[in-house]
């Protein structure tokens, strides 16, 4: 069978993978990055995750980006919030069933990369409309403008429908992988960015699955003893805008009524630039059910149930009789899974401590999410919104059993708490540079691990490409996010 040898073997072409590819690639080192399905963005673009939320540290690749999906028309844009269930006072007979978030024209990048400091409690309106703003995109724009930056490196081969089949190791080396297509591929690094960190787990790496005790991390918002819950799983699917309103038929199979849960959940509907909405459930099936049915059976049962809840949108809501629906995500949203037992693990304190508090010199990206939960509640008040930022150590991206494979996905090495904040896109996207630039510095410098390369080397690397690595941001910072139109 063919042999191939890179630099840099990616497997896995969601946020991380892509990230970890283009940070590679620009620097010189010879990527493959390969894809299970037909095309690029997972989560984020098949999953119809189609929207960044707001957040600090999306400012390196992930504004590339988004200044590329400018230069398509509607593919595009900032919103604001519009109309939210805990806005609504009691004079409202009936309450917007979860959030509205429209389109504002004037806002501009910058304006998305902010949440903490929020106010505990949804009703305090004034903070979020002012400060939360989003990135809703065009998922098929969103795809081709990856493949087209990977394409203008020169330095990155991208092989769709493969997945790798086994590997090969020496020790604490990864050596090569063996792909569905038949091909070895050979390279001194490599970066697991699936989803579900398949490459880590069938190398026997350490991982963990549900929700660790409170006393393992010393975690204040984790549950007294460890559960198999899991973050919500969800199908998004897109509405378009008809001319004669009318309530879609509801296919004979699928009850009217809600048969999973108690009621019919929220959703967040998402406006894209050209008028349409994305509508996000939250959730349509708990997280662990999903992973014990797999995807085949998750996604049938999750189609049934998004079907119905659409039906129940439109009779209870007539404003939603106006739209039909248009698309439906060809992946699950899923918001976790598997995660790395790394050689540092992120968790609660680490979140609560914020970058102030932070003893680490290898911090390669900033988060600002809230401990977000879907359908695997822990039992705490409030959204979990945090009040300053904080910093996401390299050594979670770093398994314990090998020294040359980095793990740059929502499967990197988090608590449950953790990950439930540090799992949004354009952190993913940013861990991903993180380490694909680890591994170019690293092939550059001959050396043969990650953990060789020195941590100031590395973030002086992701400073000049524009990562944001301290809070606040720097006038340097600003300037550059201020040119979004060049």
């Amino acid at each position: 069978m063919p042999s191939f040898q890179f630099d840099l073997v990616v497997v896995g072409a969601g946020s991380g993978g892509f990230g970890a590819a283009l940070a590679a690639a620009r620097l010189g080192a010879r990527v493959l990055l390969i894809e299970k399905s037909e095309s690029l963005g997972g989560n984020a673009a098949r999953g119809g995750v189609n929207n960044w939320e707001p957040g600090v540290g999306g400012t390196g690749i992930p504004f590339d980006l988004y200044r590329r999906l400018k230069r398509t028309s509607q593919a595009v844009g900032v919103y604001k919030f519009g109309r939210h269930f805990a806005w609504q006072g009691a004079e409202v007979s009936q309450k917007f069933p979860g959030g509205e978030l429209v389109i504002d024209p004037g806002a501009r990048y910058v304006d998305s990369l902010r949440r903490f400091g929020a106010p505990p409690l949804w009703s305090a309106e004034a903070f979020r409309r002012e400060h939360w703003h989003g990135v809703p995109y065009e998922p098929e724009v969103y795809a081709a403008e990856m493949e087209s930056m990977l394409a203008e490196t020169g330095h990155c081969t991208v092989w769709k429908n493969t997945a790798f089949a086994r590997a090969h190791t020496e020790g604490s080396r990864l050596v090569s992988l063996v792909l569905s297509n038949g091909d070895t591929v050979t390279a001194p690094f490599f970066i697991d960015a699936t989803a579900d960190i398949i490459l880590a787990r069938q190398l026997g790496c350490r991982t963990s699955l549900g929700q660790e005790p409170r006393s393992l991390y010393d975690e204040p918002s984790a549950p007294r003893e460890p559960t198999d819950k899991l973050n919500g799983t969800t199908l998004i699917y897109r509405v378009a805008r008809i001319a004669m309103p009318a309530i879609e038929p509801l296919p004979a199979d699928i009850p009217a009524v809600c048969w999973w849960a108690e009621k019919f959940p929220i959703a967040a509907c998402t406006q894209y630039p050209n008028g349409d909405f994305n509508i996000n459930a939250l959730p349509v099936m708990a997280g662990r059910e999903s992973h014990a049915l797999g995807f085949a059976r998750a996604y049938v049962e999750c189609a049934r149930r998004i079907r119905a809840h659409w039906h129940h949108l439109q009779t209870v809501f007539p404003e939603f009789q106006s739209f039909r629906v248009s698309w439906i995500a060809p992946g699950l949203g899923v918001r976790e899974g598997p995660r790395l037992v790394g050689r540092y693990v992120l968790t609660e304190k680490d979140l609560l401590a914020g970058i102030s508090g932070q003893d680490r010199d290898d911090l390669v990206t900033i988060a600002d999410h809230a401990r977000d939960t879907h359908g695997a509640d822990t039992g705490r008040a409030g959204t979990g919104e945090l009040s300053q930022p904080y910093g996401v150590p390299f050594a979670c991206l770093l398994p314990m059993e090998f020294d040359n494979l980095a793990v740059a996905c929502r499967g990197a090495s988090f608590s449950s708490v953790a990950a439930s904040s540090c799992r949004l896109s354009r952190t993913m996207m940013q861990l991903g540079q993180a380490a694909g630039t680890a591994a170019a510095l690293a092939v550059r410098g001959a050396m043969n691990s990650y953990a060789a390369l020195p941590p100031a080397e590395l973030r002086a690397s992701l400073a000049a490409q524009h990562v944001e690595l301290t809070w606040p941001r720097s006038p340097a910072l600003l300037a550059h996010l201020a040119a979004e139109d060049a």
